[in-house]
């Protein structure tokens, strides 16, 4: 299987100007298209890996398989199949960002690739450990041979962020093995009717759940630097469908009574009345 080497001093030298920029951003809805929403992605990911892995890394852990903020584990939920059938499974994570996913895979035997669009996500994989290959791309056109894997994952990563959804699942069809199961977490599509806040005046109904116009924070130039895709469930089931794929389960995790962290607009309050996640899973004809 063919890799690429992320680790470059362009990489580095680019991350370094994106740090710098401090320009405060414009929250507005509009279109943003393919190109606009990935390099948006990349830079912003690059400018707020680091505290993003301060504030939520040990919620993560280093080898853990969490789907979302409610903190639903794999090891619980086994939507890619039981722990032991994983043994020897070649798995693509997309959207990895520390890889936290992959290594907790790896560790079942399994055989994971980790890839990231952001190169300062890779190097906090990195700093954590280098027993999982990390491939730099993007999730729109992966770099691997077709029917190079079993599995595909995703929590969180990539699907919410892209313009053309489709393009992701036929990319990942085609570089799954027949049979192979794709399994993906976004945000559930019903709390873009919502304010993003955690407290009560995040649970009144603020827009249109079927406005789909993409939520875009922009700097002074009007040039996007964060794009994410809103898009109905029914939206999502028919992206999985016409990527080839069979949906064979729709799960929406409820907030446990354990958890009583916030995370952005997550928190015990919303999700004890309103679900937060949506994890697809899905199967290659």
């Amino acid at each position: 299987m063919n890799q690429e080497d992320y680790a470059s001093e362009e990489a580095e030298e680019a991350y370094e100007a994106v740090s710098g920029s401090g320009e405060d951003a414009e929250a507005t809805r509009r279109d943003a298209g393919e190109a606009e929403s990935s390099r948006a992605s990349r830079s912003w990911w690059d400018r707020n890996a680091d505290e993003y892995q301060s504030d939520h890394g040990a919620f993560l852990g280093d080898d853990r398989f969490v789907w979302g903020p409610e903190g639903l584990d794999e090891a619980q939920a086994a939507l890619l199949g039981p722990a032991a059938s994983l043994r020897g499974k070649d798995i693509l994570e997309i959207g990895a960002g520390a890889a936290q996913c992959a290594r907790w895979l790896a560790a079942r035997g399994a055989r994971p690739v980790a890839l990231d669009l952001s190169h300062r996500q890779l190097q906090h994989a990195l700093r954590i450990g280098d027993d999982v290959p990390l491939v730099e791309a993007d999730a729109g056109r992966l770099p691997f041979r077709d029917a190079s894997f079993d599995l595909a994952c995703s929590s969180y990563g990539a699907v919410p962020f892209v313009a053309d959804p489709v393009n992701v699942m036929r990319e990942v069809h085609r570089v799954l093995r027949p049979g192979g199961r794709w399994v993906f977490s976004v945000t559930h599509p019903i709390r873009w009717a919502f304010p993003d806040e955690p407290g009560p005046e995040g649970l009144s109904v603020s827009a249109s759940y079927f406005d789909r116009t993409p939520y875009v924070e922009q700097d002074g130039q009007g040039r996007a630097v964060y794009v994410e895709h809103h898009r109905t469930i029914g939206d999502r089931v028919r992206d999985v469908v016409a990527g080839g794929f069979r949906l064979l389960d729709l799960v929406e995790p409820e907030w446990p009574a354990w958890n009583s962290q916030e995370w952005g607009g997550w928190s015990p309050l919303r999700g004890n009345l309103v679900p937060g996640t949506a994890i697809f899973v899905c199967e290659r004809g």
